[in-house]
């Protein structure tokens, strides 16, 4: 069968992957209101194309912090890739080496920052990060990945504590005993007795996470950090006064708070206060090259795409993960060129149709 577009992944994921796996992948936190925004809200947005405008040439390329990538999707933080495919996220790293893109490494990999980058050598890699009640532990990755060669440092900022995914609960969501969140292999063994949350002891992230932490952070790295989960203007504004270099509008996939806005929709007002002081991207609901289109125009750099990513590896490990990436890629190549773009600098917020309420 033809893989035409993502939805075509989606649907072979969901028959291929077992129900518990395919369940939190799919996951929204409550009612799922705000994960199905992120993708209606895209429908909602209609472009004002331009005609005659000499596309015979066409170039995706743009940079993310000084550094060219090919076109501006690349892979945001997910978990356990391994639960889709047996290489996990080593299969994920060579594909998006393959693609000259952008790969943000989840702390919750089912395989070790070490063995990613032995899998990816020359690949383009960023690195989140939660905070942990023991900082000892989020400051030692920190310094892994640094020493590794991983460029930046994504800070997830919306989980003081988890979402309520019910299905999680229902399925009572356990990684297979064969696979652990492989950057902390060893580290909890002693605390093996108590409950777990989603491959590590419960109570580990700190809910006491504030804006001071941004400042501890950048005192142990020198590596630019961006912060990840941020939906209105009041914090990206503090984003910029705390002197960090990026942020990503992002609801978490719609797996945290439920009845937040679609990321694509709050993306403007952060766009408008941030005024290019820092890069501004986004994640949440990109499905195909008009959607990513669409979040440049409102002013993104670069966009991230999570659960595509996942069903590229449950259909074909790496190649999965390429195919996904050429045919966004491919489509949003189609979309500039529709509209009038000859490349990312032409697009703009004329683009949009504003419609009338």
């Amino acid at each position: 069968m033809a893989m035409v577009c993502l939805t075509d992944f989606e649907e072979y994921a969901k028959e291929h992957l077992s129900k518990a796996t395919w369940d939190y992948y799919a996951a929204g936190a409550d009612e799922c209101c705000t994960r199905d925004d992120n993708l209606l809200a895209y429908k909602r947005i209609r472009l004002r194309p331009r005609i005659l405008r000499d596309v015979s040439v066409s170039d995706t390329r743009t940079t993310v912090q000084g550094t060219e990538i090919s076109f501006p999707v690349g892979i945001a933080p997910t978990a356990f890739h391994c639960l889709a495919w047996h290489e996990g996220e080593m299969a994920t790293a060579r594909a998006t080496e393959a693609l000259n893109t952008c790969y943000i490494t989840s702390t919750y990999s089912t395989c070790s920052v070490e063995e990613i980058v032995a899998a990816a050598p020359n690949g383009y890699r960023w690195f989140q990060l939660y905070v942990y009640r023991d900082r000892k532990l989020s400051e030692q990755i920190v310094h892994r990945v640094e020493a590794l060669g991983y460029k930046a440092l994504v800070l997830t900022v919306d989980v003081p504590y988890t979402g309520k995914r019910r299905n999680d609960i229902r399925n009572q969501f356990k990684l297979p005993p064969h696979l652990k969140v492989k950057n902390f292999d060893g580290v909890f063994q002693q605390e093996t007795a108590g409950p777990e949350e989603y491959g590590i002891p419960a109570n580990t992230l700190d809910p006491s996470i504030s804006w001071k932490d941004v400042y501890w952070l950048q005192s142990i790295t020198r590596l630019p950090i961006i912060i990840k989960g941020i939906l209105t203007k009041e914090d990206a504004e503090l984003a910029v006064e705390h002197g960090v270099q990026g942020i990503i509008v992002s609801n978490h996939g719609g797996r945290q708070l439920d009845g937040g806005p679609a990321s694509i929709d709050a993306l403007s007002e952060i766009v408008d206060t941030v005024q290019g002081r820092i890069e501004v991207y986004l994640d949440g609901g990109i499905r195909t090259g008009s959607d990513v289109l669409k979040a440049l125009a409102l002013g993104a750099k670069c966009v991230f795409i999570g659960r595509p990513a996942v069903w590229g590896l449950a259909y074909k490990g790496e190649e999965g993960v390429r195919e996904v990436l050429q045919i966004l890629n491919d489509e949003f190549r189609l979309s500039m060129a529709l509209s009038g773009c000859r490349n990312v600098a032409e697009i703009n917020r004329n683009l949009i149709q504003f419609s009338k309420l």
